[in-house]
């Protein structure tokens, strides 16, 4: 290894309580075992944290979804951070596989905030020296934070998944204008045509799925988003697929947020199968319900590049 890649010294991995198990399997596949950190309550409910392990001069990630309960595993990976840089660490990266409070991106009505640029800004104050994401809700994100960002998308994961599906002449999807663009990435990579939901918004918290553009009549259809919070969308998009002819109905989304009555929306809609990745661990009531695909060796595989002073734009989406 040449000086420019020992800069920062050893490769760390830790992680707070939001996700220990992707946590674990991103350091088996970087081949480090997890750094030693507790991460506790005292007894009036604040966050406890202290570094059992010595990081000084080493380049350290820490892996901390911001999923459910958001505001706890926030202020976990804050103070993380703010350990990590009075620990003397060289080079501080946020793994964030969900990014919490993305949905705000931008004032789309008056005297509301933009939470994900406040969320960005504290993760820097906090003392991250990048980020390392995966799949954003909005990519505009990235320019939100004054420190380097590497924008992974999950489309190496659910690939390879599908291609071993046996796809009869299949359709990508896009569940929103605003998913053309890796609806498309994943047609290319299937050979498959491209259809869009034009989904619209009838309330702040509602949006209807009200028609269709494209063929899907007799196809295979893999319907492809970013997260499923509350699935409305979701199971009216299959709905609406199913109307228009189509074989079977593939969901696919990288965050299973499954938020309020979406397992039960879920179990009802006529979907072959739904795939997520481990992102999130799986809320209660969604065992069995979906198939959870591993992240961790993309994850791994983006910071021992990251580490070794490497691109990574090899996995980011054609």
């Amino acid at each position: 290894m040449n000086k420019k890649q020992q800069r920062f010294g050893d490769l760390q991995v830790l992680t707070g309580n939001a996700n220990p198990a992707l946590a674990g399997a991103i350091a088996e596949s970087a081949g480090v075992s997890l750094t030693e950190c507790m991460v506790g309550r005292f007894m009036d409910g604040e966050v406890e944290v202290r570094l059992d392990d010595d990081v000084r001069g080493n380049d350290v990630f820490v892996v901390q979804p911001t999923c459910p309960p958001v505001n706890e595993n926030l202020m976990e990976l804050f103070l993380i951070l703010d350990t990590l840089r009075r620990a003397s660490a060289a080079r501080i990266t946020a793994v964030m596989p969900y990014f919490g409070y993305a949905r705000k991106d931008r004032k789309d009505e008056g005297r509301v905030p933009i939470s994900a640029k406040v969320v960005a800004n504290m993760i820097v104050a906090a003392g991250a020296d990048r980020v390392l994401a995966l799949e954003l809700h909005a990519a505009q994100i990235q320019g939100f934070f004054d420190i380097p960002v590497d924008h992974l998308f999950a489309a190496p994961i659910f690939v390879e998944h599908f291609l071993g599906k046996d796809l009869d002449n299949p359709v990508i999807v896009a569940p929103d204008v605003g998913g053309i663009k890796v609806a498309r990435a994943y047609a290319k990579r299937f050979d498959a045509g491209l259809a869009i939901v034009d989904k619209r918004r009838v309330s702040p918290r509602e949006a209807k799925a009200m028609h269709l553009i494209g063929e899907v009549e007799g196809r295979d259809v893999l319907l492809m988003d970013d997260m499923i919070s509350t699935a409305g969308t979701m199971c009216e998009a299959v709905s609406l697929l199913k109307m228009n002819g189509c074989r079977r109905v593939f969901l696919a989304a990288t965050h299973g947020v499954f938020a309020g009555p979406a397992t039960e929306r879920l179990r009802a809609a006529e979907a072959e199968e739904i795939s997520v990745t481990d992102s999130i661990p799986l809320p209660e009531g969604a065992e069995g319900l979906v198939n959870v695909l591993g992240a961790g060796p993309l994850l791994g595989e983006a910071i021992l590049r990251i580490h070794s002073s490497e691109s990574i734009s090899s996995l980011f989406v054609d």
